[in-house]
């Protein structure tokens, strides 16, 4: 059984302390495969040095994340587009729009979010969305860039059944990680209604632990949780879910 984490911060400072022996702890449960989403600049050479010391398990994406859209977004944005050119990245992200931190940065948010877009078509890349109280603004871009080569996942989706639908429209994954395990989440009562073939597993760590470590420090092989919640939901066995799951994001990312 593979299973494969979308979305994992493993750069983050929360890890600086034991970041191997917690790679080590999600490869010992089967988390072999670790998507890496970018934040900005100052994190590139961290996520570097991450796939030189696991070669075969971690996959990088560069991108500039929503809230660190600033007065510099541009400078930023030319640094994604200097690594795309230099090597293989295996998507566009994490981009998107965040209102929940920041309303006042809307219009270079878009403006950046849709730059993005247009890189990852232009490489041929998915795009891994962010999106915080903004699920109209992101829409309304995705509907502007919708086409056959726009494809990725939503990741950490939030949303109603009726904001799933139109996000798979748009040819997305829906990222799913601890959040299905909260008791106020919401997403549990109806992920059942969509097909597990739109579905990829993510922890988002060192963020949003699953039950029973909500509050806590996230990792990699917390995904387990997820996983488990997700075969009770769907009636299968995990060994199932991981599966389809880790076929899906094979679908994505290409690899």
């Amino acid at each position: 059984m593979i299973i494969t984490d979308t979305h994992t911060h493993l750069y983050s400072e929360a890890f600086d302390e034991d970041r191997s022996a917690m790679i080590q702890r999600a490869i010992d449960t089967n988390v072999s495969r670790f998507f890496i989403p970018a934040i900005d600049s100052s994190y590139t050479n961290a996520m570097l040095q991450l796939e030189e010391q696991f070669p075969d398990n971690i996959f990088l994406m560069m991108g500039l994340h929503p809230t660190h859209v600033k007065e510099n977004f541009k400078e930023e944005l030319e640094h994604v587009e200097e690594m795309l050119a230099r090597r293989k990245f295996y998507a566009v992200g994490e981009i998107g729009i965040d209102l929940y931190w920041d309303k006042s940065t809307l219009d270079i948010q878009i403006e950046a979010f849709r730059h993005q877009i247009h890189l990852a078509k232009k490489y041929k890349l998915p795009i891994v969305i962010h999106c915080r109280e903004a699920f109209d603004q992101i829409f309304e871009v995705l509907e502007q860039e919708k086409s056959e080569d726009l494809f990725g996942i939503f990741h950490c989706f939030t949303g109603t059944l009726e904001q799933a639908h139109q996000a798979i429209s748009y040819n997305m994954k829906l990222g799913i990680g601890g959040v299905v395990t909260f008791k106020n989440g919401k997403i549990d009562q109806f992920i059942d209604e969509i097909d597990l073939k739109h579905i990829v597993l993510e922890t988002d760590s060192p963020y949003l632990a699953p039950k029973p470590y909500r509050g806590k420090r996230n990792e990699s092989s917390y995904i387990v949780q997820v996983l488990e919640k997700l075969s009770e939901l769907y009636g299968m066995t995990v060994e199932q879910v991981a599966n389809v799951t880790t076929e899906n994001s094979k679908q994505i990312f290409g690899v």
